[in-house]
C-alpha cells in the first residue's frame, strides 16, 4: 500500500471566519464544507476552484498554534495580479518576487503570520 493522494492539509487560525474571508476574498479559494461539530468546534474545508486538495482552518489542535503553518505552496496563474489583490487587501510580500529554476514565487502571510508561497509556473 502507499499514499496515493494528498486530500487535506490543516492551516491553524485562531478566528475562522476572518480566515474564511482571507482566504476566500483575497485568496479566491471557494468553501467546500462550513459544518458544526459539536458546540466548540466547526469543520471549515476550503479548495481551489475544481481543485482536489483542501485546507481545513483549523482551531482545535493545541500543537498547532495559530501561525505555525510554514510552507504552503499555492499556484498562481498570474503572479503579478495576485500580488496586486494582495496589496490591494493591504497583505505585503515577504522578498516581493523570487525567481527559481521552477518558477517565480512570492511568500506572504495569512493575518495569523501562516506563511504561504504563492507560485507561477515557468512558461512551457
Amino acid at each position: 500500500m502507499t499514499v496515493r493522494n494528498v486530500a487535506i492539509v490543516s492551516v491553524p487560525v485562531s478566528d475562522q471566519d476572518r480566515a474564511r474571508d482571507f482566504y476566500t476574498d483575497v485568496l479566491g479559494l471557494e468553501v467546500r464544507e462550513d459544518e458544526l461539530m459539536g458546540e466548540s468546534m466547526r469543520w471549515l474545508r476550503l479548495s481551489p476552484r475544481g481543485g482536489e486538495a483542501t485546507i481545513s482552518l483549523v482551531t482545535w489542535f493545541p500543537s498547532m498554534p495559530p501561525g505555525s503553518s510554514k510552507g504552503l505552496v499555492l499556484l498562481v496563474d498570474d503572479l503579478e495580479a495576485m500580488l496586486a489583490r494582495l496589496a490591494a487587501a493591504g497583505v505585503a510580500t515577504a522578498n516581493g518576487i523570487e525567481t527559481a529554476p521552477w518558477g517565480r514565487f512570492a511568500q506572504v502571510d495569512d493575518p495569523d503570520g501562516n506563511g504561504l508561497v504563492l507560485q507561477q509556473a515557468p512558461p512551457a
